[in-house]
């Protein structure tokens, strides 16, 4: 055989085998997080919080307790997180939203949350309803992909 087959082969080889362990990889993922979803609905509480700010920020520039920074692991304390600063009753609170729910959070307005722990996982406004939120117009090549697929579908719902 010659040398660029047999190099081709080899590749083939290790990307075959990359996509075998990423599959396997994912399924303990996912049921690790549907492991962990169980137990956060256990502990969930509703809880009222007039919501004062919300912003991605670096884990360790949010100001979580000395206990959770140490949980974290270190490559998890450069990512940015949706924090959200609450009055809870008397006490002010930092608190990381679910990223779906971050734009949906409305800033200085009383709110009735689903809080586990310090993660929230739903919002509902509490006096009027949450307020509509406006779509940010996303840019870069996925938004462009995403804008064109809708339209082919528009289009070929329109031929039928």
């Amino acid at each position: 055989m010659s040398t660029p087959i047999i190099v081709m082969l080899v590749i083939l080889v290790i990307l075959i085998a990359a996509f075998v362990a990423l599959y396997f990889m994912g399924k303990k993922a996912e049921a690790r997080r549907a492991e962990q979803q169980v137990q956060m609905d256990a502990m969930a509480q509703q809880v009222s919080m007039l919501i004062i700010d919300k912003k991605m920020m670096k884990f360790k520039d949010a100001g979580f307790p000395e206990q959770m920074m140490n949980a974290v692991p270190w490559y998890q304390k450069g990512m940015k997180v949706p924090v959200v600063k609450a009055k809870v009753g008397p006490q002010m609170m930092t608190l990381i939203a679910d990223g779906e729910i971050f734009d949906q959070i409305p800033v200085k307005k009383e709110v009735k949350a689903t809080v586990s722990g310090l993660y929230i996982t739903k919002v509902r406004g509490l006096r009027g309803g949450n307020a509509p939120v406006e779509a940010k117009k996303k840019k870069g090549l996925r938004a462009w992909a995403l804008k064109k697929r809708k339209e082919l579908e528009a289009e070929q719902n329109k031929n039928k």
